[in-house]
């Protein structure tokens, strides 16, 4: 079951660490994890609880940030910026759903591991 506390909380956490981490050179996939391994910690339901929360929070993080990126591309460029932002968005979006989800359900099931239930 999604605990929407942690979930929200794990989302503002992967953008603050992802983009902190990246900022230093050490890879926003490492902010991730660190973010999931937080909300797997949080939600205290064992390896699939943290998983799952914290792959919806990193789902739920990727759909968010792809909004602001086609709505960026729409500000700045009109109808071009957005077909531009559209045409390639969808790529860039579904990789980075998958990573997202990859490294913060791994940090989650790790969270989860040491929060037990």
């Amino acid at each position: 079951m999604v605990k929407w506390g942690p979930v929200i909380a794990g989302f503002i956490l992967a953008i603050i660490l992802g983009n902190l981490f990246a900022m230093f050179g050490l890879g926003s996939y490492l902010g991730l994890f660190i973010a999931g391994l937080i909300v797997g910690y949080w939600v205290h339901e064992g390896v699939l609880g943290g998983l799952w929360n914290a792959t919806v929070s990193g789902a739920f993080g990727s759909i968010i940030l792809a909004i602001l990126f086609i709505i960026g591309g729409t500000i700045f460029g009109g109808l071009a910026g957005f077909a531009a932002g559209l045409a390639t968005g969808i790529t860039i979006i579904i990789v980075a759903l998958i990573a997202n989800i990859i490294s913060m359900g791994i940090g989650g099931a790790i969270g989860g591991l040491f929060g037990g239930n």
